[in-house]
């Protein structure tokens, strides 16, 4: 079999590794065996975090809603469970913005879900 030389696939892998890690702090940027370490700890946090991002919004939504509703006397859950019996389907991040941007209209869903139920 015919021997194959990989120097520039080889020093391309390379150099991209280095590229991913220009930002970290010492040997981690500059020598390839701790950046690659570096890159796989990097890429494994990102992916983590890319499903907590999710979560956080979410959560920021739900608080968002809550402080909303108690200015009318409503807890954030009892909201949520008018919402579902008056079959009103608007999703969280939707009742966050209104809450911020538009509280007129806010208090006008609330009043509407409190009527009907």
């Amino acid at each position: 079999m015919a021997r194959v030389k990989r120097g520039a696939v080889a020093r391309k892998r390379r150099r991209q590794v280095l590229k991913n890690t220009k930002g970290a702090r010492s040997a981690n940027s500059k020598l390839f065996r701790s950046a690659q370490q570096h890159n796989m700890k990097a890429l494994r946090y990102a992916y983590v975090d890319r499903r907590n991002r999710k979560r956080e919004a979410r959560k920021q939504w739900i608080v968002r809603c809550n402080s909303a509703t108690r200015l009318y006397g409503i807890g954030y859950s009892q909201f949520i469970n008018l919402l579902a019996k008056s079959k009103v389907r608007l999703n969280r991040k939707v009742l966050a913005q209104l809450a911020l941007t538009n509280p007129e209209d806010f208090k006008n869903i609330l009043q509407l879900v409190i009527e009907s139920a």
